[in-house]
Formats: C-alpha cells, sequence, structure tokens
C-alpha cells in the first residue's frame, strides 16, 4: 500500500509489474477466458464498474496479464463516477507508475473526480502533472481543469486559466460560463455570454439562465428573458434543465401566462414526462392558484416520481386542499421522509396531533428534518413541553432550524423572554444563523416592549449576511414600529432594496398605529406608484389610519377600492369602518351600515358600534347595541362596563349601580389592563392591584402621594373624581 504523501504524486515510470497470481476456484465467475481480447475484458470490466460491483471489478482487473490504456482509464473513471476520489488518484498514480503515460480521457476522470470531491490540493497536483506532460493544451483536458478550479472556488486560478488557454481552446467559453454562475455572478456570466463566440451552446445559455433564476426581483425577470432569447439563438434548443430553470422563474414571478406558454414549448421538445419538468409544473400552477392544471399535469404521468409527488402534496396543503394531499399520498407507491413531513405538517395545521404522531412513528427512518417537523407541529399547537423535550433530545446536532424553531415556539406560546435567552445561547454556541432566526427573535422584542433587546439583535444581524434580507428588514420595522421608534422603523423600511407588499403593510400599519395618519395615507401613494398592490391587512392600516384622522370619505373611498384589487372585505374591514363612522358621530350611519352588511356582525362589531356610543355618549343607541350582544349568547363583559361609563358621565348614578351590581353577580371579570416600562435593560410589568413587583411597598406610596395631590386640586365633590378613589 502506498503511504498517504506518496499516494497523490506522481512518479517517475518504473517497470510494469508482473501478475503471476492466478484467480483462485471462487472467483472464476470473474476469470478471464486465456483466449479472450483485451477489449472483451475492459467491455467486462466497464460494465461491472457500471453496475457498480466493484470488487468483482478490481478482481478482474488485477489478474488481468496486460492492461491497456483504456484499462487503467475505465478503472479511473469507474472510481471517479461513484465519488471515490482517493481511489481513482491512486489508479491513476498505479498507472503512471506501471510505465503507462495517462491520456486525455486519465485526465479529465481524475480532475472530475477532485472536483467533485473539491480536492484542492490533490487537483494542483494532477495538474501540475499535466503541465510536465504538455497535455494543458488539449481541449478536453483544459475544459476539465477550469471546472474543477470553479467547483473548488477558486476564481482566480479560473480567470488565469480561461485568460491563458481560451485562444487555442473554444471548450473553455462553457465551463468559464459556468464558472461565473457558480461564483454568483450572473451579471459577469452574461457578459461573458454575450463575447462567446458562435455557435453558443445549450449548457453556457441555461447555466446563465439558472444564475439569474436563482435571484430575485429583476434578476428572475431578466431569467425569463434569456429564455426569449436564447430560443431566437440559432441552433440552440433548450434542454430539461432550461425548461426547469425557466419555470422555477415563473414561479417566483408569478407569471403565470408564460409559464403556460414554456409548458407548451417543452411538449413540442417532448420533455414533458422528465422528473424536473414535471416537478418544476406543478409547483407553478400550485403556486398560481390553477390547481386544476396541476392535477391535470400529475394525471397524465403513468409513474409519477415522488418528486413530483411531493411537490403535489406541498402545493395543495399551501392552498389548504388538504383531502386532496391526503389521496395522493395514499396512491403513491412509496414514500420517502419529504412525504412523510409533509403529512406531518399537514394534520399539525389541521390540529391532529395523534395522527402526526402516528406517522412520526411509522417513518422507517427519521433525519433531522423529519425531527424539526415534528417540533414545529408540537410547538404550534401550544405544546411547549413536548416541543421542548425533543429540542432537547436533538440540540446537540447545531441545526440551523432546530433552533430556529424552538426560538419560534418560544414566542408562539407567550415565553418572548425565553426566546431571547435561547438566541444568547445559540450565539456563544456559535451555532449559524439564517434569515430566519431574526423575525421571531424581533416579534419577541416587540411583544414586551423591549427596545434596547431589539437593537441588540439589531445590532448582531448587522453582522451577518442577512442584513439586506427583505424578510428580515420588514421584521425590523415591524419591530421599531411597535415599540415607538418610527424614525428607526422609517430607516430600517429605507434600507430594503425592493420594499414588497409586507415591507409597505408593515410602514403603513406602523404609522397608523403611531398617530401619524396623514403619513400613513402618503406612504400607500408610494407604494401604489412602486407597482406594489395592497393586500387585506394594508387597507386595515388605512382604515385604521381613516378612522383616527376623522376622514371619512377618504376611508369609504378606501374601503370600496379593495374589489378593485381582487379582495374581499373580511369582518375587520368592516368593524374599521363601523368605527370610522362611529368617531365621527354618525351612529345611525353606521348601524345601517351593519345591517347591510354582507357577513354577518359578530361580536367585536357591535362592540365597534358601542365604543362610537360611549364617545358620542348616545344612551338610546348604546342600551340598543348592549341588547343586542347580550342576545348573542355570550359574555360581553366590555357592554357592561361601557354602559357603566356612559351612565356615569351622564349622572345617572342609579343605573351605574345596577349595571355594577348585575355584573357581580355574573361572575364575570374584566381582563386586567397590563403596562410595563424597561428600565436598565430590565422590563417591570404592571397589572391592576399588582402584588407581584419586589418593590410594590415603596410604589404604592408613591401612587397615594400622587392620588393625594390631585384630590388637593380637585373639588372634592365631583362625583367622577369620587367614582374613581372609590
Amino acid at each position: 500500500m502506498l503511504s498517504r504523501s506518496r499516494r497523490f504524486a506522481f512518479w517517475k515510470p518504473r517497470p510494469p509489474a508482473t501478475h503471476a497470481r492466478r484467480l483462485s476456484p471462487r472467483h472464476s465467475s470473474t476469470q478471464p477466458h486465456e483466449d479472450a481480447s483485451i477489449p472483451a475484458q475492459n467491455m467486462r470490466l466497464t460494465a461491472l464498474l457500471s453496475s457498480g460491483d466493484t470488487a468483482a471489478a478490481r478482481r478482474l482487473f488485477d489478474d488481468m496479464p496486460r492492461r491497456t490504456v483504456v484499462t487503467w482509464n475505465a478503472m479511473v473513471a469507474g472510481h471517479a463516477r461513484r465519488g471515490s476520489t482517493l481511489d481513482a488518484l491512486e489508479v491513476a498514480t498505479q498507472m503512471h507508475r506501471s510505465g503507462l503515460s495517462p491520456s486525455e480521457a486519465t485526465y479529465a476522470s481524475v480532475l472530475g473526480a477532485c472536483a467533485r470531491g473539491r480536492h484542492l490540493c490533490f487537483g494542483a497536483q494532477v495538474h501540475c502533472q499535466v503541465v510536465k506532460s504538455g497535455s494543458e493544451s488539449l481541449e478536453v483536458v483544459g475544459a476539465s481543469l477550469l471546472d474543477f478550479y470553479s467547483s473548488c472556488f477558486d476564481l482566480r486560478a479560473s480567470h488565469t486559466l480561461f485568460d491563458s488557454l481560451h485562444p487555442s481552446n473554444e471548450l473553455l467559453w462553457s465551463p468559464m460560463v459556468v464558472a461565473l454562475v457558480r461564483f454568483n455572478l450572473p451579471s459577469d456570466a452574461l457578459d461573458l455570454l454575450e463575447q462567446m463566440p458562435a455557435p453558443r451552446d445549450v449548457f453556457a445559455w441555461t447555466a446563465v439562465i439558472s444564475g439569474h433564476a436563482r435571484g430575485a426581483g429583476e434578476l428572475c425577470r431578466k431569467a425569463i428573458w434569456l429564455f426569449v432569447q436564447m430560443l431566437a439563438d440559432d441552433g440552440v434548443m433548450p434542454n430539461e434543465f432550461t425548461f426547469d430553470c425557466v419555470l422555477r422563474a415563473c414561479v417566483k414571478m408569478g407569471t403565470l401566462d408564460f409559464g403556460r406558454s414554456v409548458h407548451s414549448c417543452l411538449i413540442r421538445s417532448g420533455f414533458e414526462s422528465e422528473k424536473l419538468i414535471t416537478s418544476a409544473l406543478v409547483d407553478l400552477y400550485c403556486s398560481s392558484d390553477a390547481v386544476g392544471d396541476a392535477l391535470l399535469v400529475y394525471s397524465d404521468l403513468e409513474m409519477p416520481s415522488l418528486i413530483t409527488s411531493n411537490t403535489l402534496i406541498a402545493g395543495l396543503i399551501a392552498m389548504r386542499r388538504t383531502e386532496e394531499a391526503k389521496i395522493v399520498f395514499s396512491q403513491m407507491p412509496e414514500h420517502d421522509s419529504g412525504s412523510y413531513n409533509l403529512m406531518i405538517k399537514l394534520y399539525g395545521i389541521e390540529g391532529r396531533l395523534e395522527h402526526c404522531q402516528r406517522m412520526f412513528e411509522k417513518m422507517p427512518r427519521r433525519n433531522i428534518v423529519t425531527l424539526n417537523s415534528m417540533m414545529s407541529v408540537l410547538l404550534q399547537n401550544g405544546k411547549l413541553e413536548e416541543g421542548l423535550k425533543l429540542f432537547e433530545q436533538i440540540k446537540d446536532e447545531r441545526n440551523t432550524i432546530t433552533w430556529n424553531s424552538m426560538i419560534s415556539g418560544y414566542f408562539q406560546n407567550d415565553h418572548s423572554s425565553e426566546a431571547l435567552k435561547l438566541f444568547v445561547v445559540m450565539c456563544r454556541l456559535s451555532i449559524a444563523c439564517s434569515p430566519s432566526t431574526f423575525p421571531a427573535l424581533l416579534q419577541a422584542c416587540a411583544t414586551v416592549g423591549t427596545i434596547e433587546q431589539g437593537k441588540m439583535v439589531h445590532a448582531h444581524l448587522c453582522k451577518t449576511p442577512f442584513e439586506s434580507n427583505g424578510y428580515v428588514r420588514t421584521a425590523l420595522v415591524d419591530m421599531y414600529m411597535k415599540c415607538g421608534c418610527v424614525g428607526d422603523a422609517r430607516s430600517a423600511f429605507c434600507c430594503i432594496t425592493s420594499p414588497n407588499v409586507a415591507s409597505w403593510t408593515s410602514l403603513i400599519n406602523g404609522l397608523a398605529q403611531n398617530g401619524q395618519w396623514l403619513e400613513a395615507i402618503v406612504e400607500f401613494g408610494r407604494m401604489l406608484k412602486q407597482d406594489v398592490n395592497p393586500n387585506e391587512i394594508t387597507f386595515l392600516g388605512l382604515l385604521m389610519a381613516s378612522a383616527r384622522a376623522c376622514l371619512v370619505k377618504k376611508g369609504m373611498r378606501f374601503f370600496h377600492s379593495m374589489e378593485s384589487y381582487g379582495l374581499v372585505p373580511t369582518v375587520e374591514h368592516y368593524t374599521c369602518v363601523v368605527d370610522l363612522l362611529g368617531r365621527t358621530g354618525r351612529i345611525r350611519e353606521a348601524e345601517k351600515f351593519i345591517s347591510e352588511m354582507p357577513v354577518p356582525a359578530d361580536g367585536v362589531v357591535w362592540g365597534a358600534l358601542l365604543t362610537a356610543c360611549w364617545y358620542s355618549m348616545d344612551l338610546e343607541m348604546g342600551e340598543k347595541v348592549t341588547e343586542k350582544l347580550l342576545c348573542m349568547g355570550t359574555k360581553h363583559v366590555f357592554a357592561y362596563v361601557a354602559m357603566s361609563n356612559i351612565y356615569a358621565k351622564l349622572g345617572k348614578w342609579d343605573d351605574v349601580v345596577k349595571v355594577r351590581t348585575r355584573l357581580r353577580n355574573l361572575n364575570m371579570k374584566k381582563e386586567p389592563g397590563c403596562s410595563w416600562i424597561e428600565l436598565t435593560d430590565i422590563v417591570h410589568v404592571f397589572l391592576v392591584e399588582d402584588q407581584n413587583h419586589p418593590e410594590r411597598d415603596d410604589i404604592y406610596l408613591m401612587l397615594e402621594d400622587l392620588v393625594s395631590n390631585i384630590s388637593l386640586l380637585s373639588e372634592p365633590d365631583e362625583p367622577e373624581l369620587l367614582l374613581l378613589l372609590g
């Protein structure tokens, strides 16, 4: 056995080794006949390697009385194809030591193995031997060298090799385009493609389209444009990878009509049954709500692949068509871990934890993705303890998704402080973050109002590559808005390169919630100028801003314009309109609006009208609305509190006593108000009649002092003050 230091070095040739050893009878199945020709033995060797029977191939190789370059190349290529880089290098070394010089095919196979294993050091040694042998100018060898260096992410070496060899080697243009795409330089790849001499091959075109399709926004749009340009290029026909890339771009851009055109094109090219293509088509139609077309593509397949079936199940789950997803799963001849993971997710959405558990236990093999899926389902369904137990079992895997899921789980289960503590542990253990790490953390900071903690998370975010991520930036805008830091929120928004509807909505709603109502409406106008269409949540913010600013006409115009964007108003939108009318004293108009609603008015809608009655001191309508609320079969504490306040404001103290007595008899309690203040990185939370704070005695002494000072400055017989103090 060669030592490690010598195994991968090409030494001076030695005389060929003799092979006197004969096969034992148990190896007779692979023993060559003495009269068998060398080509026949080489064919047998190649067949064994292709079938994966390397042991038999090695026995046949060792017993061959004479080996040609083709024999050695077959062994090298066989090891390289199955990813055994070190074995391929060892055989190539033995070939050189046997007295045979490596051929063009030998170098191509060895460099291909080094590229797949990303063995830069070993590949560089092979390059040295290529130069010494004068083989660098060979077209296939040059292309293999370029592919090797780009696979090992050595941009400088790739550029140097291309610049020195491409004048005499036309095969290098396409690998260099592919290399630039690997380095995530799609614009440079396109520039090189345009300089490439005709004919430009499909591999270069596909690489450039793929590089742009992996991006977002303008890059993705350009991928579609490049596909059109490719079709106009004489002699170039797209392959299955080209179609897959452009269909993925259509999914990202939501261009269903163009996707249908691509579908027609690929049918004419005969690729409609390719696994990659059918998966991409199903994804396109599902993401565009054209589920009928997705099912049609799927039903036309004789034997749908696993990836296509899983894609369809994922699409149906996303559209909440869970029963159809179950049918697809039940009809699949085989399942992989991805199939089971999707079903766990499905049953988790339905809240059927026992089915999730059954599916989890049924899986023949569980991987980290499965464990993460199960943990997420438990956490999303309020099973914090069970989810935490599973987290404890797998946290040592140091998987980013595992830790992200637990952070989100803490937040979803109202343990925001624990989410922040876990992030600190995650950083201490140097576990990699991802864009999904930060939104849950920022939401946790916003929930408890810890602006200092939020700024620390932001500071940590600035040290990561995700600072410019639109999804993360939107969460940052939301956090600052909820903490009342409008200036910081605006700064975060301005750093978003291409704000989407979620980003704009976060800004508009945040401004509306922070009293900057007119600014919210102005930002909506800017949003429309950027060709970004609003969603349902955007209109909630606009209606809130209109109500607070008492802009009734503008608010009603916003409400009626929802249909023009294909949006159907929900109960929340109707509630906002009632609030809009009520705040301006249009109580009767608000009542009429409720009676004409196409959806049944719930307690929240009537509660908004009762609040309006409180503002306007409309006793008659208030009593009418209260009766409506009480007849709905639920105990509305707010109705009693609101009427008590209306009676008190109007001086009807007997009615105040009656309402409060009735409230006490029902054993109903109003949800206590909560307030907090952050001092020196500690959040102090207070409830009504709170006795839990460690400094409660000092706090109550200060309150008594404040109340006594207020009493001195007020009329002693003022009924409202007496009611407050009582």
